[in-house]
């Protein structure tokens, strides 16, 4: 009954909560860690960054848990990756029993732009989805990695990275992330696919599906999937551009063009979600950070493993602006008009994240009381990564008090369940108001 009281937002929230807490009495058990257990804080930071699909960090993975912890990790990972409404929808299917509103609204909300009709279709379709991406992934790189480790440990690395990457998480058991692989061009195509594929959406990846069987045009698809498909390719070169362009007498110093390229590419794609780096991103220009915090804060798209306010956001902002440079009174899109109540949702979205951001930004370095002017760049991008559940960090992460800490995980909960959920589990939902006032103009920019 007190499930059922709950608004739909207020449930997800729960769950989220309640799996976060699990989590951490988990990872506070001695058999977790390799050394000493975990404390409170460390525990609760770990699960709530894997829960949230994250990345970020304050212990070694490989070398601080066990192999029994590293296994609990990833699958906090894959159940937070996928979505816990996604297991407890389909648990209620499996045992015979009904849905109510709140789970067909919160599967509508989450992996369509239209009402679903078919809901085990829809959750038959993202498992399947999910676990071939994650076995071929697996396969590429056991086959690639058993020529450098011993047969089980590469089959366990090829499973790990391949669920990490494809929920965006960046966890990885090694200490330098990928780095030691810069050059590799199996394992950077094969984790750019990875992380592309669960930043997508898994809508997308359906209609996709569908193109593949011939059962879809191309000019058959959605709006969603058009604005997703091109948005998140026109991010990705643009973020490859500008990182070739301002790291090329830096980090990129010495490397081939090839080389270059692809190093480009591995940055520019998992700096909106994953957080696995083939660079050591401390030492980055500072102008390569500043493009960095603005494709962490776009983040992937909706009905998505990652983070962020999404790309369809963006794109539906940017499309505001041209058509009313065009004196277009509506938000014209791919011969599409996108309604009125998207617009204003997506400017709410964008404009909540920078209020939030800039405030636990604010409170995440004055709780840092040894913080100077020099620390202001590292704190900020924390904030950035933590919002967008990306998970880089220029490794002001560990050496966080527990304050500064608690501020990262609400952080990573507001940017995994969503701003508009957070909210409207707060005030409530009202329906739509019919009230009309007399206009008055003010005066703007």
């Amino acid at each position: 009954m007190f499930w059922r009281k709950l608004s739909p937002g207020g449930g997800v929230i729960l769950s989220y909560v309640a799996a976060i807490t699990l989590g951490t009495i988990i990872l506070s058990f001695a058999f977790v860690s390799t050394g000493e257990r975990l404390s409170l804080v460390d525990a609760l930071f770990t699960s709530t960054s894997a829960f949230c699909v994250t990345g970020l960090t304050v212990v070694d993975t490989g070398k601080d848990l066990t192999s029994v912890g590293q296994v609990l990790l990833l699958l906090m990972i894959q159940l937070g990756g996928l979505g816990f409404m996604t297991f407890s929808v389909f648990l209620f299917i499996t045992l015979g029993t009904g849905l109510g509103s709140r789970e067909r609204y919160l599967m509508q909300e989450t992996f369509a732009n239209a009402p679903i009709g078919d809901i085990y279709t829809l959750l038959k379709s993202i498992f399947l989805f999910t676990f071939l991406i994650e076995a071929a992934g697996a396969l590429v790189l056991f086959i690639h990695w058993m020529h450098e480790f011993p047969a089980g440990r590469a089959l366990y690395l090829a499973l790990f990275h391949s669920i990490s990457a494809f929920c965006n998480a960046g966890f990885s058991p090694f200490s330098d992330s990928l780095m030691s692989y810069q050059g590799d061009v199996v394992v950077n195509l094969t984790f750019m696919l990875l992380i592309i594929s669960g930043g997508l959406g898994f809508f997308v990846l359906y209609e996709v599906s569908l193109l593949r069987s011939l059962k879809l045009k191309r000019r058959q698809f959605s709006l969603h999937t058009r604005m997703v498909i091109y948005s998140t390719a026109i991010l990705i070169l643009f973020g490859v551009v500008c990182f070739y362009l301002l790291e090329s007498r830096n980090n990129l110093h010495g490397f081939s063009v090839t080389q270059g390229i692809l190093a480009s590419f591995f940055q520019s794609v998992t700096a909106r979600t994953a957080g696995f780096n083939t660079v050591d991103f401390s030492t980055l220009s500072t102008a390569t950070l500043f493009i960095f915090l603005f494709l962490m804060f776009i983040g992937a798209s909706p009905g998505s493993c990652g983070g962020g306010v999404k790309t369809t956001s963006l794109a539906v902002l940017v499309a505001l602006m041209y058509n009313r440079m065009k004196g277009c009174g509506v938000v014209n899109l791919f011969h599409r008009t996108v309604p009125g109540e998207v617009v204003t949702r997506a400017a709410a979205i964008v404009l909540l994240a920078i209020l939030s951001i800039s405030f636990f930004a604010a409170l995440l370095m004055i709780s840092q009381p040894k913080a100077t002017t020099e620390h202001f760049l590292q704190y900020l991008f924390e904030a950035f990564s933590a919002f967008g559940t990306v998970g880089l960090s220029m490794g002001a992460t560990a050496n966080l008090n527990a304050l500064g800490k608690l501020i990262l995980v609400i952080l990573m909960l507001l940017g995994r369940v969503g701003l508009l959920t957070v909210a409207y589990a707060i005030v409530g939902r009202e329906g739509r108001v019919t009230i009309q006032y007399n206009e008055e103009n003010v005066m703007i920019g």
